[in-house]
């Protein structure tokens, strides 16, 4: 997925006509973070308690109603039991909605046409999708899969944290808390800035800002190639 957004970003595939086909991408991104914390959640560690703690509590930032949520998300005054069944139910619901916005996102796609690494479209330099892009996208995809395997079934704790495998005890606090990997960009962001209203404001910015970016470009180079 990150890959994809640099990919786009790099070529400028957010530019006219393709303001709608990038901003369903951004929240299908958006909807696979927020899935993607909540099933890391369901483990109960150590580590994944107290990420889960600190995550959900940036919302008592929000002015007024910020308790109210942080309340309702953990259905309690702690994260606990109900927390988890909220976290499982919304983990299961979430890719549902993912799969239909993913739909939305082909069609708006199919809409406007994929992008050319050049920021050209030319009619007469069409290829047919099958069998060029099928067998392109077909080799991708098991290459992809056969990684995937590997860490799963050969290296399931490469990425892991230790402290995980320690059964979840709020009255004791690890030195260092840390979230996975792909979450490391957000928590940078947001530990940099010392107040916490923020530090939130600023994490949850990189991704307000990535909604943002079709509607203040407004070069005519579309390619990020041919760019000084």
């Amino acid at each position: 997925v990150y890959i994809h957004i640099f990919r786009g970003l790099y070529y400028g595939s957010y530019i006219t006509p393709k303001e709608a086909l990038w901003c369903s991408g951004v929240i299908i991104f958006i909807l696979m973070m927020a899935t993607a914390f909540m099933g890391y959640v369901l483990p109960w560690g150590q580590m994944i308690f107290w990420g889960a703690t600190v995550i959900t509590n940036l919302f008592s930032a929000i002015p007024l109603i910020g308790k109210k949520v942080v309340d309702w998300l953990w259905g309690g005054f702690a994260v606990d039991n109900p927390t988890l069944n909220r976290f499982f139910s919304l983990h299961f619901t979430f890719p549902f909605v993912i799969v239909g916005a993913v739909l939305i996102h082909l069609i708006l796609l199919h809409e406007v046409g994929s992008n050319n690494p050049l920021g050209i479209t030319l009619k007469t330099e069409n290829i047919p999708f099958y069998p060029y892009f099928y067998t392109k996208n077909l080799f991708g995809l098991i290459v992809l899969f056969l990684i995937f395997f590997i860490f799963i079934f050969y290296y399931p704790n490469t990425l892991g944290h230790p402290n995980n495998y320690i059964e979840a005890n709020p009255m004791k606090t690890p030195l260092h808390i840390v979230p996975e990997w792909y979450f490391l960009p957000f928590y940078a962001i947001l530990k940099s800035i010392p107040n916490k209203i923020g530090g939130v404001i600023a994490m949850f910015g990189s991704l307000i800002i990535l909604l943002t970016i079709p509607f203040t470009n407004s070069s005519e180079i579309r390619s990020t190639t041919f760019r000084p």
